[in-house]
Formats: structure tokens, C-alpha cells, sequence
């Protein structure tokens, strides 16, 4: 993706969100028309924060010099990584915007839009209350037109409570995740004429036909009662090459709150390129609403022509059946709790794709970020979309909220292609028949191109949805008793895994995962899976491992992996990547009788294993992956147990053949010594935006890049330049490894961090801060 690219796609261009009072739906921006239009104009930057919420700070005249300047996105308070108290972002803080609006926007409506703020939102304009919603995942929406000052400055005023709710999903009992707090996605300002696009759902028709067609439902507002025919324009474009394009008149009385509803269907524009996983083509539709020659509103989303339909055969994308395989993801992050900006969040996706190998994952267990489901979209991830909630459902008021949160979710998220399932149903609660006849029925009706799916913990659940989930952390796992079946969690939970364990211990974490896949490809019926988990996370006192982390990931909470990970990376095509992973730590070895079964992922035919002594290296056995322990699996684990004991020890170097042909080593020293620290930084130049972010991974390896999990020693960090750390400036690694980021504040330039190691000195890395356009207001 090149720079503009990236800056459209992020938030930091002339980007932003619509959303409205009955719900949301992304879309890029195009500057407006001369004669009318809309305007996105960001509103990230310039905010000022309290931890508390003063009396009178909703006035406009309340002076808010003491206030911190902040950007969005924007956690409560920053925490440790662990062992921090669960209720300290919990409070009750105030934000405060001042803002002028620029001279060109008439005598438009004017609209604050809010992706996502933890938990419960009132706002204020210029001291006039305008209005209140209560959930931390979905995105909202006030009008502010009636309130505006539009030749003076105005004053924005928001109150966010980030305590746990309990008439709010998805609260109301205990969760196994921790919500964080504060205004923690991006909000924008939207301008709109008084008749205006609201939504676009983009649907391909008889995509796998020779004459595929495209359905582009329009929701049109009228804030006043139309009086002149209008007509809606839609384009179809391949980059900037027009595919087909069609006008279609209509006249409508209506005006006030509700929503002018009218399909313009595109036909005729030829073959098209599938999205698919592997070539995640996405296409370009842009609405314009006229009043004759005149340009009233523009509207632009993407979309991809693709199927996607769980059958009693497994999933089928584009009428070929695949088998699903991923994991859950939380999105939190250390230090900065949910509050990561897009390129963070965008970061996830890539390790999910390109280092873990998955096709899908799972938003567990609720709506994530836009930025995130974007670059499933353009990496080609599928994803299963989730309300907000976890085992609690409350009482009707709190039913309706949910329901609320399933049309938002789905208005949203409609033009995701990656999405191939609704999850409608709070996550393992037990059956409220009532409530899930509602979910499903709105879901169908909002979107009746996908599935629904719920996920639920035990078979004799009723069956409401499309797809039965279930989450089975036996083994074996339960077979399925619905010809729509999906494992939506196993292993994690029930055998949480640290990085510094030992080898026994990661050795069945390995299997464990690799016992389930074999499972799952033994029949049909199984679609597939969702481990449980991509990451570590945060939780409640009630959970995890003491330390308020459950450690239930493949990759711990820094996103860098543990020897699981390597079980998922080994699946995929030899083609694709040449993996060899050991799954154990060679210089540490407890076992009296030696070292046995040592499991190694890889998806390589053959494996040379190789001692190293008196300075050369010796074939000491030929390992065969286990096909007879697991049958179903393409790549099965290999196993490595020394012929001669502790005998034969030294340095360990595995070479990995295909026909042949050797396309993999890996060595392994058996020093047990620390020989290298480290530092490596994911970008090294990021927009001088005030929220952009890159991740720095800190590391001590053996003189081969091993990480020394053993190893917990001090590092010290500083930071020159306009900069700040989300991280602490001294840390301790943990299990050889740790840590921070660097976000950029709004100044271009150059930034060097340099981290120092007691033993092995300093490591430094300098990254690039480039400008980018001012927000406007």
C-alpha cells in the first residue's frame, strides 16, 4: 500500500466515518462539490483531557487550562502490561474540543461521529446537552446543527464513563477480557446537505455466472421534506477504470427521521475478479445523489464479488470448499489498553495472515476496529463479526441494547467482503428463545446475503441460527450434530501457556492444537476452526493467571510468538513460506532420560538433524512426519528424539528437504548461554499525526537468533525526538523478550530510541516522522 493509500484508509487524509442516529456505515471521503456535498473532517487532534469529570465542565465557559492535550485514539490512563488494578481506568473522565467551522460549509447539517468510546457517552454543545449512548464497541452518531455557532468557536464537551455497566452489554456479570476506557477510536465531524446519503450496501449478484450483476441498496435521510426529484448515480470502477454505471430517478415526500429506502442495480459491466483469500480484489462503488445536474451528496465504499456459504460439505468460498483455520483475537494491546491507532490495529491482521497462516479469524466478542476489518479485506482474512457480550444476558432493556448493537454492527460492516458470518448470539450464554428469534430475524432482514451464526458452549443448545458454533475444549472434540457446524475455541483456556514454560509443557500445547486440526480434517462436517487464541490478554482477578493475564495465545501479549505458533504457521503450502519450527528450547532440558519427543512443525517432506562436535557437524537421524498419529493432517508435527541421550549434546542444526531439494535449516545452540540483545522496530517511518504508532521488539537470543526464554534481565529506554513511549522507561524482559512503541507526536522529523542492556550495551533504532495535512476544524 503506498503512502496516499495508507492515509485515505487510516483517517489521517480527508477520510472519516458516517454514521447516523439509527446506525453506521463507513465511507471515504471526496471533497465536496462546489455546489453542495459532504465534508469528513477529522477530528482527532486538540482534544483536551481530565481523569475527572469537574462540575461545569459541560459549559462552555468553564476553563479547561489545566486540562492535558491529548489525541485520539485516547486510553483513560495508561497501565502496566500486568499486575495492575482492573479498576484504575474505570472512571469517570471529561474530554473537551474547541473548534471553529470552516467558512464553506453553508448552511449544511452538521454531525459529530463517535467510532467507539468506552462505556456509557454524553455530549454537549456550547453548554446545550445533545445527547447520550451508552456501549464501548458499536459507533454513534449526534446532530449538532441546531446548537452550532458558525461564525464563532465552539465547544465540544464529552463525558465518558468507562465503569463496568451492568445494564450495558457486555456487562452485567463477569468477563474474561478487561474494556479499558476512554474515547479510544476515531471521531469525525460530517457535514451534509438536509437530503443526504445515509448508508450503501454494496451486494454482487450471480458472482460465479459469465453476466454477474451488482445490487447497491441506498438509505437516503431527508431532514426536511423532498420537494424536487432526485436521482441516485452509481459508478462500478476497477481503480480508475469505469465498469458500468447506472441513473435511476425518484421522487419521495418523505422527510423527518425516517429512512428513503431505493436499490439501484448494476448489470451488464462483464466478468469480474473474485475475492478470494489468496487475491483479495476489491472493487470501488461510488453513489452520487443529484438534483438535476447538480451533485447533492457522494458516497464511496469498496466491495468484493465473492460467495461464502457454510454447506453440510464444510465452507465454501466461490464454490470451493476450504477448510477454516484461525483463531480469536482480542483487541488490546499493553500499556495502551484498546486505544492503538490504525496502523497498530492493521499490524494484527498481517501477523494473523502472514505469520500465523490463518484464513479467518474471530472478533471475540465484539465488534472491532474498521481499521482492522479494512485490512482483512485487503489481505484477504475472513472474519466472523461478533456483538458485544460473554455468558450474561440481562433483562429486556439490556436485550434491546444488544439488539441495537446487531444493526449497528451489521449497517457498519455490510461492505466487508472478508465478513462471512454474523455472530448474533452473546458468546457461550445459555438459550433465550425470545431474544434469539429477534437477533437472527434482524440480522436476516438487514442482511440476508450471510449467515448467522451463535456460539454457544454445550450441543443441546437450541439451533436458531445458520451455522451451529461451539466451543469444545475437550478432546476429542464432540461430533457435530448439525450438518452446519463450526469450532469456534478449543485448547487455550483450558491449557493456558507461558513463554518461558518448559519443554513438556509446550510440547502438549503443540499437540493439543495439532490433535484438534487432525480431528477437524477428518470429516467433513467439521467447517473447520478457531483456536483459542491468536494473543494473551488482559482480564478480571476472576480469571487468568494471577497476574490479570490469561495466557492463552500462540503469541503472548507483545504479539511475538510461542512454540505453538509454529504449529499454525506449518500449515501452509511449502510454496507459500518453508517453515521449520522447533518447538522446544534445545539448551534447557529437565528430562533425566534424555531428551525425547521433541516436537518440530514443519511442512517439509524430510528432516536431517545434525549434532555439532569438536567444531563440525554430524547426521545423528532422519526424521519422517507423524502421518500415523495424525492421519488427517497435510503437515503433520515430526518428532526428534536423540539417539544417544544427554550423551550426544552440542550445537543441534535441522535441515528440512522437499523431493530432495533441502529448503529450510534452523540451528539451535546448546550453550545455554545469552549471547545477543537485540532490537527491531516494525516501521520505521510513521505520519506526524500525534497517534501513529509502530511497535519496537526487545530481545535476547542465542548466537543463532533464538530467543533465551530464561532470560529476564533489566532494560533501560530513552527517547530523542517528537515522540512519546506507550511502555515504561525501564523494563524487565519477560521470558527473553518485551515491548514498547513509539507513537509520533505532531511534529515531522527524526526519532531515535535507544535501548540499553546491563551486559550487552545499547541498540538503537531512528525512525522517520513525516508531515501530513492539519485537521481542519
Amino acid at each position: 500500500m503506498d503512502r496516499r493509500s495508507f492515509l485515505k484508509s487510516t483517517g489521517v487524509y480527508v477520510t472519516g466515518s458516517m454514521l447516523a442516529e439509527c446506525g453506521m456505515a463507513k465511507t471515504l471521503s471526496a471533497p465536496a462539490e462546489s455546489s453542495g456535498g459532504r465534508l469528513i473532517f477529522p477530528l482527532n487532534q486538540n482534544w483536551l483531557y481530565s481523569v475527572a469529570a469537574p462540575v461545569g465542565a459541560d459549559e462552555q465557559s468553564f476553563d479547561d487550562s489545566a486540562f492535558e492535550r491529548v489525541v485520539l485514539p485516547h486510553n483513560t490512563v495508561p497501565t502496566s502490561w500486568h499486575n495492575f488494578d482492573q479498576r484504575a481506568y474505570q472512571v469517570v473522565s471529561q474530554y473537551r474540543r474547541h473548534f471553529r467551522l470552516p467558512d464553506d460549509i453553508g448552511d449544511r447539517h452538521v454531525f459529530i461521529d463517535f467510532e467507539g468510546v468506552m462505556t456509557a457517552t454524553t455530549v454537549w454543545l456550547n453548554g446545550n446537552k445533545i445527547g447520550k449512548y451508552e456501549g464501548g464497541y458499536t459507533p454513534f452518531s449526534f446532530e449538532l446543527t441546531p446548537y452550532l455557532n458558525r461564525e464563532s468557536e465552539n465547544v465540544l464537551a464529552v463525558e465518558v464513563d468507562s465503569r463496568e455497566l451492568p445494564g450495558v452489554p457486555p456487562f452485567g456479570y463477569q468477563i474474561d477480557y478487561l474494556t479499558f476506557g476512554g474515547i479510544y477510536r476515531d471521531v469525525a465531524l460530517r457535514v451534509v446537505p438536509s437530503t443526504h446519503i445515509e448508508n450503501v450496501f454494496a451486494h454482487g449478484v450471480d458472482v460465479l455466472s459469465h453476466a454477474p450483476g451488482l445490487d447497491v441498496e441506498v438509505s437516503l435521510q431527508s431532514l426536511a421534506a423532498l420537494k424536487e426529484s432526485l436521482a441516485l448515480e452509481v459508478t462500478l470502477k476497477d481503480g480508475d477504470a469505469v465498469l458500468g454505471r447506472r441513473i435511476q430517478k425518484f421522487t419521495s415526500a418523505v422527510g423527518g427521521q425516517k429512512l428513503l429506502q431505493q436499490t439501484v442495480q448494476l448489470r451488464d459491466f462483464g466478468v469480474v475478479n473474485l475475492w478470494d483469500v489468496d487475491r483479495p480484489y476489491l472493487y470501488t462503488v461510488e453513489t452520487r445523489l443529484l438534483e438535476r445536474a447538480r451533485v447533492v451528496d457522494h458516497y464511496i465504499c469498496k466491495t468484493g464479488f465473492r460467495t461464502a456459504r457454510f454447506t453440510d460439505r464444510g465452507f465454501e468460498l466461490n464454490g470451493k470448499i476450504m477448510k477454516l483455520r484461525g483463531l480469536n483475537r482480542h483487541q488490546t494491546f499493553p500499556y495502551a489498553g484498546a486505544a492503538m491507532p490504525a496502523r497498530v490495529l492493521r499490524k494484527d491482521v498481517e501477523i494473523l495472515k502472514r505469520e500465523l497462516k490463518c484464513n479467518m479469524v474471530r472478533c471475540s466478542h465484539y465488534p472491532q476496529s474498521r481499521h482492522f476489518l479494512d485490512a482483512c479485506d485487503e489481505l484477504g482474512l475472513l472474519v466472523l463479526d461478533e456483538i458485544p457480550g460473554w455468558q450474561h444476558v440481562g433483562d429486556q432493556a439490556w436485550q434491546d441494547k444488544a439488539i441495537d448493537n446487531v444493526s449497528r454492527m451489521i449497517r457498519r460492516d455490510w461492505n466487508h467482503p472478508s465478513i462471512i458470518l454474523w455472530s448474533i448470539r452473546i458468546n457461550e450464554s445459555h438459550d433465550f428463545h425470545d431474544f434469539y428469534v429477534r437477533t437472527n430475524a434482524l440480522a436476516r432482514k438487514l442482511d440476508p446475503t450471510r449467515q448467522t451464526i451463535g456460539v454457544r458452549y454445550f450441543q443441546e443448545s437450541e439451533f436458531l441460527e445458520d451455522v451451529f458454533g461451539i466451543n469444545d475444549f475437550g478432546f476429542p472434540l464432540k461430533a457435530p450434530n448439525h450438518p452446519l457446524y463450526l469450532n469456534t475455541e478449543f485448547v487455550g483456556a483450558e491449557f493456558p501457556t507461558r513463554p518461558w514454560d518448559d519443554n513438556d509443557r509446550h510440547r502438549e500445547h503443540i499437540l493439543r492444537f495439532a490433535h484438534v486440526y487432525d480431528q477437524l480434517a477428518s470429516d467433513a462436517q467439521y467447517a473447520g476452526g478457531l483456536g483459542w487464541c491468536a494473543f494473551d490478554y488482559a482480564t478480571h482477578a476472576d480469571f487468568g493467571g494471577g497476574d490479570h493475564i490469561c495466557y492463552h495465545g500462540v503469541m503472548d501479549i507483545f504479539r511475538l510468538p510461542k512454540p505453538a505458533a509454529g504449529f499454525y504457521k506449518s500449515q501452509c503450502d511449502p510454496s507459500e513460506e518453508a517453515v521449520l519450527e522447533a518447538g522446544f528450547h534445545w539448551a534447557e532440558n529437565d528430562q533425566p532420560s534424555g531428551f525425547k519427543r521433541g516436537v518440530i512443525c514443519s511442512n517439509c517432506e524430510l528432516l536431517k538433524c545434525y549434532i555439532k562436535r569438536d567444531g563440525k557437524w554430524h547426521q545423528i537421524i532422519e526424521l519422517k512426519p507423524a502421518h500415523d498419529e495424525f492421519p488427517h493432517l497435510t503437515y503433520p508435527p515430526f518428532f526428534l528424539s536423540l539417539p544417544d541421550g544427554n550423551d550426544d549434546w552440542g550445537d543441534l542444526r535441522i535441515d528440512g528437504y522437499i523431493q530432495g531439494n533441502k529448503i529450510a535449516s534452523k540451528s539451535l545452540s546448546g550453550l545455554g548461554i545469552d549471547q545477543k540483545f537485540s532490537i527491531h522496530c516494525d516501521d520505521t517511518e510513521l505520519f506526524a499525526d500525534g497517534a501513529d504508532a509502530a511497535r519496537i521488539v526487545l530481545c535476547v537470543t542465542d548466537e543463532y537468533g533464538a530467543i533465551r526464554p530464561l532470560c529476564n534481565d533489566p532494560i533501560s529506554i530513552s527517547l530523542d525526538g517528537p515522540a512519546t513511549l506507550i511502555g515504561p522507561k525501564s523494563l524487565a524482559l519477560v521470558g527473553g523478550t518485551a515491548a514498547v512503541w513509539v507513537r509520533a507526536r505532531q511534529e515531522e522529523g527524526s526519532v531515535r530510541l535507544t535501548a540499553a542492556h546491563p551486559q550487552f550495551g545499547v541498540q538503537t533504532i531512528q525512525i522517520k516522522l513525516s508531515a501530513v495535512p492539519a485537521e481542519r476544524v
